[in-house]
């Protein structure tokens, strides 16, 4: 396993709290999606613009488990790594991270799998992940192979 993986940084705010003051589950999802869009505005634009034309990236399954409880203003680092990659599909980790001044402690970890469609909303089909992202993610994944020249 790599130790390599796309970070985002985020400090959590009182609106992300419930009436007890830990963290709201659902924002827990809110930032696996965040951390995959910023992963494709930083990493591979040139996806993005697939996305503006007719490329859609559904997400099929989400989950998350839960370790330790944050709180506003805690520090996190959202550490986002692909463990599979598929012809059509792919699904990435999420290591939620709490940064303190001293050792970083893993409070939640979570997956997301990804599948590639292409064409109208009233007739998508299942679409081979874009060249452009498989290349982008390759410094980023779990899996013990290169990812370029995986098997058509």
């Amino acid at each position: 396993m790599t130790d390599e993986y796309f970070e985002y940084r985020h400090t959590v705010g009182f609106e992300e709290t419930n009436l007890v003051g830990n963290v709201y589950y659902v924002n827990y999802l809110r930032w696996q999606g965040r951390c995959r869009e910023l992963f494709l505005q930083q990493k591979a634009p040139e996806v993005l613009a697939e996305v503006q034309d007719d490329l859609k990236l559904f997400t099929l399954k989400v989950d998350c488990e839960f370790f330790a409880e944050i709180t506003a203003f805690d520090e996190l680092s959202i550490r986002m790594r692909l463990s599979e990659l598929g012809q059509t599909q792919l699904e990435f980790t999420f290591d939620y991270v709490k940064v303190t001044g001293g050792a970083d402690v893993l409070v939640a970890r979570g997956r997301q799998r990804i599948a590639c469609m292409r064409g109208p909303n009233t007739n998508t089909v299942p679409s081979r992940i874009p060249e452009a992202l498989a290349r982008a993610l390759e410094p980023y994944t779990t899996l013990g192979r290169a990812l370029t020249g995986r098997a058509a």
